[in-house]
């Protein structure tokens, strides 16, 4: 298999993000919100930990984009210890947090794919190995919010993602290169 561009990999990103779209849209508020324990993270924060890694990254490697929401970016950080991860926002703010941090990742790595800043060349490599790090991550907590999604709240798994760039190790949805 060949290196992929960063064009393909931006469609990748898209194809995770629809794929943990299909994960939770149709759960309620309160299994988006389920927790086992304290010491457990409900769907919805590991809905809120993905794009915080996703602007953290772009933010710390590309360029110093602002927050889209700082106290949620406080709040999804895996370094707040799961008992004080019980404090969720509602679907709805979970939902524009997602989008809006997507939003940056698509303008800011578009804006690497297509030579429009400095150093080009050399973000280039950045924005390669970010983007698989940032698919591989969405892809990671998808992992376990499939998990209880089926195994506590019952419900179907949508198909699993397909693609010519994705491959499965150890029961994760990863891409290689």
């Amino acid at each position: 298999m060949t290196q992929s561009t960063i064009s393909e990999l931006l469609g990748e990103y898209d194809r995770a993000l629809a794929y943990t779209d299909e994960l939770w849209a149709d759960l309620s508020a309160h299994e988006v919100q389920w927790r086992e324990s304290d010491d457990a993270s409900a769907i919805g924060w590991h809905l809120g930990h993905q794009p915080a890694v996703a602007h953290y990254m772009v933010r710390n490697l590309t360029a110093a984009e602002p927050s889209p929401n700082d106290e949620l970016d406080q709040l999804m950080d895996s370094a707040t210890p799961e008992p004080n991860r019980g404090a969720l926002p509602d679907v709805s703010t979970l939902r524009s947090y997602r989008d809006e941090v997507a939003e940056r990742v698509r303008f800011r790595i578009g804006n690497i794919d297509s030579g429009n800043v400095g150093a080009p060349v050399q973000l280039r490599v950045i924005a390669h190995t970010l983007m698989i790090a940032v698919i591989n991550h969405e892809y990671q907590h998808d992992k376990w919010i499939s998990e209880v999604r089926s195994d506590v709240h019952g419900k179907d798994l949508p198909p699993k993602p397909t693609s010519e760039r994705l491959t499965t190790i150890e029961g994760y949805i990863v891409v290689e290169r």
